[in-house]
């Protein structure tokens, strides 16, 4: 009876098809059976994600085990929004992680087991972590303008297409290894989606406050009014764009 009523979607994508490591990951059940051999890299009640390493490749694999709550039984589960968001940056042309395989098994409309596995993103850190261990790379300024530069274009791009983010912070930025033309990456984005009126405004000054979070005790106020201005397209901000920044910089005030 329970077959009747249970579906798995399982996709692997089309560069692993036909290979030893997309038949590792062609089905769910294959997938929850890998070993995690160097342990988790984070785990929660609902997921354990882990790297996994395969001919010279390496993954990263998110294992949910089941949403909880009234979510479960919504048409998009957590990690179907996160594969999703994955898919949208792609075509927003936003560099992130690709997807290797994903899917999830529904009963009748609630959300059981699924997974999700990304191509690691070689030689990156992020930012919170840069700011963590103060990294010397945050007191270079044109390193840092060309990391603004390209988050500037991210935000810009996803609010263009009325999308937010919702846990846009420094965490969730990538970035690599090289020093002079540095590339970045966004990751984890389970949450984000489409708003419009009043609800995008809100959420806009939400993704862009929750990148100040970290950027006040990084960056010098000239580096934040010239992210500000590049993610705005200006030169010269007018009355509503200095109420904007007002509106972010005051977003967590008596939050923190």
């Amino acid at each position: 009876m329970l077959s009747l009523i249970k579906r798995i979607r399982w996709t692997v994508k089309p560069a692993w098809r036909g290979t030893a490591i997309g038949e590792t990951f062609a089905t769910l059940e294959n997938v929850f059976a890998l070993p995690m051999t160097e342990g988790a890299v984070t785990q929660d009640s609902e997921s354990v994600v882990f790297r996994f390493q395969q001919d010279g490749n390496t993954f990263y694999v998110k294992r949910f085990h089941g949403t909880k709550g009234l979510r479960s039984w919504l048409g998009q589960s957590r990690l179907r929004g996160e594969w999703n968001n994955l898919k949208l940056f792609a075509e927003l042309g936003i560099p992130a992680a690709k997807l290797a395989a994903y899917g999830e098994e529904r009963i009748l409309t609630r959300a059981g087991r699924g997974a999700l596995i990304t191509e690691a993103l070689e030689n990156t850190e992020d930012l919170a972590r840069l700011a963590y261990h103060k990294d010397a790379r945050l007191k270079d300024p044109q390193w840092i303008k060309a990391v603004l530069a390209q988050v500037a274009d991210y935000a810009r791009k996803m609010h263009d297409y009325r999308f937010a983010h919702n846990d846009f912070k420094w965490r969730n930025i990538l970035v690599d290894d090289n020093l002079t033309e540095p590339k970045v990456y966004l990751i984890d984005c389970p949450t984000g989606q489409r708003w419009f009126g009043p609800f995008l405004k809100y959420r806009i000054i939400k993704d862009l406050a929750c990148l100040d979070k970290l950027g006040k005790y990084n960056l010098s106020r000239t580096q934040r009014l010239r992210f500000f201005k590049m993610y705005r397209g200006k030169d010269q901000l007018d009355a509503s764009d200095k109420e904007m920044i007002r509106r972010i910089v005051s977003f967590f005030e008596g939050r923190e």
